[in-house]
């Protein structure tokens, strides 16, 4: 007697291939695993004393739903300095990681049936968390040439009466694309005119590698006003595991979010919280350090991936993935449901490497590699990618 929500929930193919890849390497086999977008970096040693502290001085009661103050300061602090954009601190909320913070964002704006319009190739758990929300998800049409970014007129044909909501994810996963200053005006625009909010999640704006990085708030008062922004330290700061991310909004929105995350789960852990504070106060010279590794490593697999003939890819400009096109064999496959499903099953299976099906983003004539893995690995797994398709 489950909840008929379940009925039309996906579930998570990262997940599914995690749980394969786990499975393999438990019955002895040696696996490399480009599908998972973790760090391989751990956390900074400053940031971790940070939560050993807490710890020892007994930090361990409830505290704000909203979050520590300490920690509101210290997100408030770097929107402003990095991101040019002030809020107050009762409009920034401290959630259990980025993913947490959509989800409450969901909760809070929409009404059963509202519409919600995601860019295709969009992040596996955006579509699943809308209709879990009572949302409808409309994912549009993008264009390879623009690498995949929504336009100002397809945003504009995607709209109706119901639409609520624009979910864009700058930089980009799967692709690794970054929206330019005056694409986002452009986007703004349309959502102004049309009374359509926008959730921008920026959880990889940190990682970014070409021109200083552009958040949609920043852009005018009134962008301001209709973005949630959501953040967090998974990703910037190799702090995956302690599940702290957070959403910076107008203040009704943002004493909804509180409202609803009081409810469903108080507030995050105050040991993760105070080891976030430390991460942002004190980790600014490491996580920058990640950054040019990052980019090292995608400067080293873009090179390789570019002398496999008949196969293509979104140059990535941030983020840690390269969005790979192998459409040209298509017609090498049996397959029932997904090609690129196929296609991933036997690149495990017969060369031991894991990477994710492009239908995971909606698009099925494409995968994902990543590329926050050891190096050795990363360009492992390429050469068996190519010697996969030279087979074919």
């Amino acid at each position: 007697m489950l909840s008929k929500k379940l009925d039309q929930v996906t579930p998570s193919y990262t997940i599914e291939i995690s749980t394969k890849v786990n499975e393999l390497k438990n019955e002895g086999m040696d696996i490399i695993n480009l599908s998972i977008g973790e760090p391989d970096f751990f956390t900074p040693k400053q940031a971790q004393n940070k939560g050993i502290e807490a710890i020892y001085n007994n930090r361990t009661k409830y505290d704000a739903a909203a979050g520590l103050k300490e920690l509101r300061k210290a997100i408030q602090d770097k929107l402003r300095e990095e991101n040019n954009v002030h809020y107050d601190l009762d409009e920034i909320v401290v959630s259990s990681g980025a993913k947490h913070s959509i989800t409450n964002t969901l909760i809070a704006l929409l009404d059963p049936g509202d519409e919600v319009i995601i860019p295709k190739p969009f992040w596996v758990s955006y579509s699943e968390m809308i209709k879990m929300t009572s949302g409808i998800p409309v994912l549009v049409e993008t264009d390879k040439n623009n690498d995949f970014k929504i336009t100002a007129e397809e945003l504009e044909n995607a709209i109706s009466t119901k639409t609520k909501l624009l979910l864009i994810n700058n930089p980009s996963n799967p692709t690794g694309a970054i929206y330019t200053k005056d694409e986002l005006k452009s986007i703004i625009k349309v959502c102004l005119d049309n009374n359509v909010y926008i959730l921008a999640d920026e959880i990889y704006e940190k990682i970014c590698y070409a021109d200083n990085f552009t958040s949609i708030a920043s852009l005018s008062k009134e962008a301001k006003e209709i973005t949630i922004t959501i953040n967090g330290l998974s990703k910037s700061a190799a702090m995956t595991g302690w599940r702290i991310g957070y959403s910076a909004s107008s203040k009704k929105i943002a004493k909804a979010i509180s409202t609803i995350q009081g409810h469903l789960v108080s507030h995050p852990s105050t040991i993760s919280q105070w080891t976030a504070y430390g991460a942002l106060t004190l980790c600014g010279d490491e996580m920058k350090k990640m950054v040019g590794i990052y980019k090292e490593r995608r400067d080293k697999a873009v090179r390789l991936l570019s002398k496999i003939d008949n196969i293509s890819f979104i140059n990535p400009q941030g983020a840690f993935y390269i969005f790979i096109d192998i459409s040209a064999f298509k017609n090498k496959f049996n397959y029932r449901d997904s090609y690129s499903v196929e296609f991933c099953k036997r690149f495990l299976e017969n060369y031991n490497v894991a990477i994710v099906p492009g239908i995971a983003f909606g698009i099925d004539d494409y995968v994902r590699i990543v590329y926050c893995a050891d190096i050795n690995d990363v360009l492992e797994g390429i050469r068996r990618l190519e010697e996969f398709i030279q087979s074919l």
